[in-house]
């Protein structure tokens, strides 16, 4: 009834637009898409690295570790990496899992840098275990990289970041895990059809965020649960991960007075008791749904 502020991690910096995604799930540490005050990158579309922040005294968080692609900071010995002057939507960090089935282990979407595996077992000195680097030939941004430990699969999720599908394609990808250095995607989860999404109304089509199996929430091995913006939720069965099948979708109509003209389902969370919360990127709301697979 009265929230009262803590303290405050300040992420201002002259080339930094602050925090994106943060991960906090051990109560000790914050894995955290960040720019920095001291981190200047080559390119100002690559501002964000990522953080590790120790709050076990969180009257005092304080920065123990940090990763970024080699070759995105000012500095680096290594050659900045190619871009893609198409979709140019920048190297830098989007999600950061730490799970505690693997606390050595971060997953990073890295948007045009593709899904990184990294080992963080020394947090002041996280190193590269593996990298899928997929963007070019696709179109970028890397969104989500969500680990299924049972079967050392990953899971990564794109974002479509453009109007119309003009970014098309943005998937939700299968990549065998068996060796971290060795990613190997194996499939990809159907889609709705471009042709009937992808031009309806003013917003995106494609993936974005998944449902990420966080310690206390539902948590499911064998169905995956992802948003498509104007192709709603949808969810897949990966029991043969070499052919998933969408068993489930919500796409509900475009909300009153969104300029988008269609839905723009955002985001998903699914709690302990299989209630399923999903929201609108605009103006549409929260949608609160049932799990009933």
């Amino acid at each position: 009834a009265k929230p009262k502020s803590v303290t405050f991690f300040d992420c201002w910096g002259p080339k930094s637009r602050g925090v994106h995604h943060l991960w906090w799930v051990d109560g000790e540490y914050v894995h955290m898409a960040s720019g920095a005050p001291d981190f200047s990158p080559r390119n100002q579309k690559d501002d964000q690295c990522y953080r590790i922040i120790d709050v076990k005294n969180i009257a005092r968080p304080t920065e123990v570790g940090r990763w970024w692609l080699p070759g995105t900071r000012d500095g680096d010995p290594e050659a900045p990496p190619p871009r893609n002057p198409r979709y140019d939507t920048g190297f830098r960090a989007h999600n950061t899992n730490v799970y505690p089935q693997r606390p050595d282990r971060a997953y990073v979407g890295y948007i045009d840098g593709g899904a990184c595996v990294l080992d963080i077992s020394d947090k002041a000195h996280p190193k590269l275990v593996g990298r899928w680097d997929y963007q070019p030939p696709f179109p970028g941004f890397c969104h989500t990289v969500l680990p299924l430990f049972s079967k050392n699969l990953l899971v990564v999720s794109d974002e479509s970041t453009r109007p119309k599908a003009e970014d098309w394609p943005k998937l939700v990808w299968i990549v065998d895990a068996q060796r971290e250095d060795k990613l190997v995607p194996i499939a990809t989860c159907p889609l709705p059809s471009v042709k009937e999404f992808g031009r309806k109304g003013n917003g995106r089509f494609g993936a974005h965020n998944l449902h990420e199996n966080r310690p206390g929430q539902w948590f499911s091995e064998d169905i995956v649960v992802g948003t498509f913006f104007n192709g709603g939720l949808r969810a897949f069965d990966v029991r043969n991960p070499f052919q998933p099948k969408e068993v489930a979708w919500f796409v509900p109509p475009a909300p009153k007075k969104s300029p988008a003209k269609s839905i723009q389902i955002n985001d998903v969370l699914i709690d302990e008791r299989r209630i399923l919360y999903t929201v609108d990127r605009i103006v549409g709301g929260v949608y609160i749904l049932e799990m009933k697979i």
